[in-house]
């Protein structure tokens, strides 16, 4: 079991009415990044953050952001992001012509590079790229909108994905989005996850820190 689980939690799911004191409460918690989703209301079905929101954001967080880019050509805010102080830059495969300039792009720019893959794409596609990224994010959700179910097969796509990294000698992170909570949580820990990005579960808790503490708990 892995004891170095990282846990993510996910800025679409906090009170927007009290944002100052929700970017605290992960401040405070054993939460190892912060994520956040950027959609631009076309490659997904929905627009969240702007960068004049994420750049107070950014300044609140004492968490490495770990920025999901859900948007087409991912590669012309590379600067804003950058500026942001990011540590992760997640983009989409289905959202990217030429992937592997987009990845180095991304490391060119000081960033480490992720790649996601939405729930219909196979981790097969990421064979030739998987010793380029730093993490893979698999999504366990259709990507746009928060609290959905989640999608049983992400387990099996978890499987997949260790076993490409092993048999490639990669060094690179497994994380998952989507309808992450205890349960399904200790299954994806089991199939070989080292981070979750996790929403409602923990802004949604009556004890924000213990919640975190709670799916830290899981690697052991």
């Amino acid at each position: 079991m892995k004891t170095d689980l990282k846990i993510s939690p996910s800025l679409l799911a906090a009170d927007f009415s009290n944002l100052e004191l929700e970017l605290e409460k992960v401040n405070q918690s054993d939460a190892d990044w912060l994520h956040i989703d950027i959609m631009d209301g076309v490659f997904v079905p929905n627009i969240s953050f702007g960068f004049p929101v994420l750049k107070y954001v950014a300044k609140l967080s004492q968490k490495p952001l770990d920025v999901h880019l859900m948007i087409v050509q991912p590669e012309k805010f590379l600067r804003e992001v950058k500026e942001l102080g990011t540590m992760m830059m997640n983009v989409h495969y289905e959202a990217c012509v030429h992937l592997h300039r987009v990845i180095q792009q991304i490391k060119d720019a000081g960033m480490k590079a992720g790649v996601t893959l939405n729930p219909s794409t196979p981790v097969s596609m990421l064979e030739d790229i998987i010793n380029d990224v730093d993490m893979v994010l698999l999504m366990s959700v259709n990507p746009g909108f928060g609290g959905q179910k989640f999608i049983e097969n992400t387990i099996n796509k978890v499987r997949a994905l260790r076993s490409l990294i092993d048999r490639k000698q990669a060094d690179v992170l497994i994380e998952v989005d989507g309808g992450v909570n205890l349960e399904t949580g200790a299954r994806l820990v089991e199939a070989g996850v080292d981070v979750l990005v996790t929403g409602s579960t923990v802004f949604k808790a009556p004890d924000f820190r213990e919640m975190v503490h709670q799916l830290k708990s899981l690697a052991h």
